[in-house]
């Protein structure tokens, strides 16, 4: 590969750019107007405007990013995550236009994009999943009789659904119908496919993921897990690694089902499978993200794995140069999600001009942004700013190291969520490693 456009914005744009650099790529930067004095802009080698701040007439815009790559001659398109990263018509479009899409092919993508279809392949695959619809339901009656039999409570989710949009909980009969109305709705609006199915609420769940690399050879590695079970309203803000929840015996059969997973697919690139984990330390399928996740980095920070260059190693026809028994884990990660929000008025975004801004170092502090002093957030897009992760050769450790962190972080000029994350990483239960998904609504709203 010579020259890779990233279809994407913020902080996961920098990154990509930053791992190009290393490996002697040139990248090429797209932005919208809102974008144009973003950090990937700057680093970049190229950048060039795709279109107004709407995300869909310039970051979803497919015609705008493959001319862009077009008129720059790149050869590779790497989608980040959000936007078009999961979306199998853009990655046949790439293919199509013999450019190389960084992430898997487009019918894996299709495949593992609608959360039924893919709940079936898992079964096949002999991964535990929870208990539900054998694919799509059609029906509010439907929708009624497959809870009655798996029992309440049960969750109702778009098919084509992510980013903790399309999910209801639905308690008892009396709030089915309503519940499925909505969801419906929601799926259609954000998803434009109001296909929905229907899985047993699994009542205060860990949310735990594998992290999983694949090559075109057929060789397919895990790199352990992440908890990403603190939460609220289904969105994560805080994740670690490894997690506290699950022994030896239970992280082996669960990176072993994750791999299972992958291999039964045919997955090529970097990709996550999530999973819940109960009470009873039963684990069970929940779905698989076909790009690289956000919380990467405490992942790549645990194994000194670099994710983002083995994904254009993978994507460039390598064969992966780490086998299983190569992985290493050492030490303890933390990841804090810095959003500009106000948690007091129900994380409402904050977008605006910066105005001071000091980010924390040291040892043991990786940050990840694209913001600096003077930059104005727009109101256009995800609130999140920067990533801080902390690492430390115990969970203590890794917790002490980002009370520090968080400390020395100055943001002026707009709120963020600063002093929220500290509300949690002080709390008793977190700092015990015992919480669950409710945790959030429980011990710190």
């Amino acid at each position: 590969m010579n020259k890779i456009l990233i279809a994407n914005r913020g902080e996961i744009a920098v990154r990509i750019i930053r791992a190009c650099k290393e490996m002697n790529i040139k990248t090429v930067a797209v932005y919208s107007e809102a974008d144009k004095d973003s950090m990937h802009t700057r680093l970049a080698d190229e950048a060039i405007c795709i279109g107004p701040a709407n995300s869909s007439k310039s970051y979803l815009n497919y015609k705008n990013i493959i001319e862009a790559a077009y008129i720059t001659g790149s050869d590779s398109i790497h989608p980040g995550f959000g936007f078009l990263s999961e979306n199998s018509q853009f990655a046949k479009i790439c293919e199509e236009s013999n450019i190389k899409f960084i992430g898997p092919s487009y019918d894996v993508i299709k495949l593992m994009g609608n959360k039924s279809n893919a709940k079936e392949m898992m079964e096949k695959a002999g991964v535990p999943v929870v208990p539900g619809s054998k694919g799509s339901v059609r029906s509010i009656n439907e929708a009624k009789k497959i809870a009655k039999e798996i029992g309440y409570p049960v969750m109702i989710k778009a098919a084509a659904g992510g980013g903790g949009k399309g999910i209801r909980i639905v308690n008892n009969e009396d709030e089915m119908e309503n519940c499925y109305n909505i969801v419906k709705q929601e799926a259609l609006i954000s998803f434009k496919d109001d296909e929905i199915y229907i899985e047993k609420f699994i009542q205060n769940p860990r949310h735990v993921e594998i992290q999983i690399l694949a090559d075109e050879h057929g060789n397919v590695i895990h790199l352990g897990e992440r908890d990403c079970t603190v939460q609220r309203k289904n969105q994560k803000i805080i994740e670690e690694t490894p997690s506290t929840a699950i022994d030896d015996k239970l992280r082996e059969k669960m990176g072993e089902a994750a791999i299972k997973a992958a291999k039964k697919v045919g997955y090529t690139s970097c990709g996550t499978i999530e999973f819940l984990v109960d009470k009873n330390k039963n684990f069970y399928f929940m779905e698989m993200n076909t790009r690289i996740q956000v919380e990467h980095g405490i992942t790549e920070e645990r194994t000194g794995i670099d994710i983002v260059k083995e994904q254009i190693r993978i994507a460039a026809g390598e064969k992966l140069k780490i086998k299983q028994k190569d992985v290493e884990f050492r030490g303890h990660s933390i990841e804090c999600r810095i959003n500009a929000e106000n948690p007091e008025k129900k994380f409402r975004p904050c977008p605006g001009k910066i105005t001071g801004l000091i980010l924390p170092g040291g040892n043991g502090i990786r940050v990840d942004t694209f913001v600096y002093e003077g930059y104005t957030i727009p109101a256009n897009y995800d609130s999140m700013i920067a990533k801080i992760i902390a690492t430390g050769k115990t969970r203590n450790e890794a917790i002490s190291k980002m009370k520090r962190a968080l400390e020395e972080t100055v943001i002026e000029g707009v709120d963020t969520n600063i002093d929220f994350l500290f509300k949690i990483i002080r709390n008793s239960n977190f700092l015990r490693g015992k919480y669950d998904t409710s945790f959030i609504e429980k011990e710190i709203l």
